[in-house]
C-alpha cells in the first residue's frame, strides 16, 4: 500500500462514542447521513455523459439538473471512492467516470482544476499518476492559469493537495514537483493574515485583491488548512502543520453558537466579516473536512466542533431541517436578500451587529450540488458506522 493509502486506512482521530452514533441533538447517524448521500447523487448524474450535474434544483415542475460540472464530479468522485474504499458500495462505477475525466483533458481552465484532477488521481489511480502528471503540464499550471497568477486562495490550495497527494502516493521524483509545491505553499502563506485567517486572494495581484484579499470565505479557510495538513504528513514539515493547526483553531473560536460557520471572515482582523448565507455543505461536509485532516496531521481533537456544526442542519435558527430523505439531499443555506447581506456585513465589520438576525428575513435556497454530498461523503465515509 502506499503512504496516501496508509494515511487514509489509518490516520482515524475517532470522535466520542455519543458523537459517532448520533448527532449532539438527536439528529440522524452519519452512516444515515452517507447512505442518503449516496443516494441522492444518482438524481444529479448524467449516465450518458458520464458526469454530475452542476445544480440540482426545486422548480414549479419538481426538481431539475442543470448544467454539468467536471469540477464537481472530481469532488464528488474523492467522496464515493473513500466511501467505498472503507466498505459501502457507490452507486455509481467510479472508474468509468475517471477514465472520461482523464481521456479528455480540455476543459481544465485553473490551476485548482488540475490541482483536483491530481488529487483525485492519486487516491483513486496512483500507478496513473506520472503519465497525467506530464501531459497536463502541471509545472507549469502556476504561470498558465489566471487563479494562479491572481493568488486565487481556495484554487491554489487544491493545487496544492495535489501536489501533496503527489509525495504521499509514492511518486516524489515527479518534474518540478518541489518548486511548484514551494511556489504554491509561499502564495499561500502570504495570503494569511496574523491569526490564521487567510483572504481570497493575493493582496498585490490586482486591483480586486487590494480588498478581496483581506476577505476570505470560508472555502478559503477550509481548503489550505487541508492542504496544508496533507502536506505536513507528506514532507513530515512541522511548520506546514502548525499552519493547519492555526487556521482551524481560529476557526473553531469564531464558529457560532449553534455551530454554523460564517461566510466571510476578515484576515486582518481575524474576525467574522459576514455572517450569511450559511451553507448546509460547510455544516455537514467542509468543516468536517478541515477539522478532520488538522486533526489527522496534529493529533488535536476537534470533535466537539465537528458535531456541533453538524448539528446546525436540523438545529438552525429557522427551526428548520435541511435534510431532505425522499430525495436524498440536504438543502442548501439559509441567505438573506442582497441588500440585507450587505447591511448585515456592514454592521458585523464595524462591530455594531452580532448573533442572529430575525428569521422573517432569512430565506432558504432548495438546490443542492453534487459536490456538497461527494464531500459528506469525503468527510465521514471512513467514520460512519452503523
Amino acid at each position: 500500500m502506499n503512504n496516501l493509502g496508509s494515511i487514509l486506512e489509518k490516520a482515524q482521530i475517532q470522535p466520542s462514542v455519543r458523537a459517532e452514533r448520533e448527532c449532539i441533538t438527536g439528529g440522524p447517524t452519519t452512516a444515515a447521513l452517507c447512505e442518503l448521500a449516496a443516494a441522492g447523487l444518482v438524481r444529479m448524474f448524467d449516465p450518458e455523459k458520464q458526469i454530475f450535474c452542476e445544480t440540482y434544483l426545486r422548480t414549479e415542475n419538481g426538481m431539475k439538473r442543470e448544467g454539468v460540472s467536471h469540477r464537481y464530479t472530481m469532488m464528488t468522485l474523492l467522496g464515493l471512492a473513500r466511501y467505498e474504499r472503507f466498505g459501502h458500495r457507490s452507486p455509481i462505477a467510479i472508474a468509468p467516470v475517471f477514465d472520461a475525466l482523464v481521456h479528455d483533458i480540455t476543459w481544465i481552465n485553473t490551476a485548482g482544476d488540475l490541482g483536483l484532477l491530481i488529487w483525485s488521481c492519486a487516491e483513486l489511480s496512483p500507478e496513473r499518476l506520472p503519465e497525467l502528471y506530464k501531459r497536463i503540464d502541471a509545472r507549469g499550471a502556476l504561470a498558465r492559469f489566471g487563479d494562479g497568477r491572481r493568488g486565487s486562495t481556495f484554487e491554489l490550495a487544491w493545487y496544492l493537495t495535489g501536489l501533496a497527494s503527489c509525495y504521499l502516493a509514492g511518486h516524489s521524483d515527479l518534474p518540478g514537483l518541489s518548486e511548484q509545491t514551494a511556489a504554491t505553499r509561499g502564495i499561500l502563506e502570504a495570503n494569511c493574515g496574523p491569526s490564521g485567517v487567510y483572504g481570497h486572494l493575493s493582496r498585490g495581484s490586482s486591483w480586486a485583491g487590494r480588498f478581496r484579499g483581506r476577505i476570505g470565505s470560508f472555502a478559503d479557510q477550509v481548503y489550505p488548512t487541508i492542504a496544508f495538513a496533507r502536506l505536513s504528513q507528506a514532507l513530515q514539515d512541522s511548520k506546514a502543520r502548525q499552519l493547519a493547526l492555526r487556521t482551524a483553531s481560529r476557526m473553531c473560536e469564531l464558529q457560532g453558537s449553534k455551530g454554523e460557520w460564517s461566510w466571510h471572515y476578515d484576515s486582518v482582523t481575524g474576525r467574522v466579516f459576514s455572517r450569511y448565507p450559511v451553507f448546509s455543505v460547510h455544516q455537514h461536509a467542509m468543516g468536517p473536512m478541515m477539522l478532520f485532516a488538522a486533526s489527522e496531521a496534529t493529533g488535536r481533537d476537534f470533535s466537539d466542533a465537528i458535531y456541533k456544526g453538524l448539528a446546525w442542519i436540523n438545529n438552525n435558527e429557522l427551526g428548520q431541517d435541511f435534510i431532505e430523505p425522499s430525495l436524498g439531499l440536504v438543502w442548501r443555506c439559509i441567505y438573506l436578500d442582497r441588500w440585507d447581506a450587505s447591511t448585515d456585513a456592514a454592521l458585523r465589520f464595524i462591530q455594531l451587529r452580532k448573533g442572529f438576525i430575525s428569521a422573517d428575513r432569512l430565506n432558504v435556497r432548495y438546490e443542492c450540488r453534487p459536490y456538497e454530498l461527494g464531500w459528506l461523503l469525503y468527510a465521514f465515509g471512513d467514520k460512519c458506522f452503523r
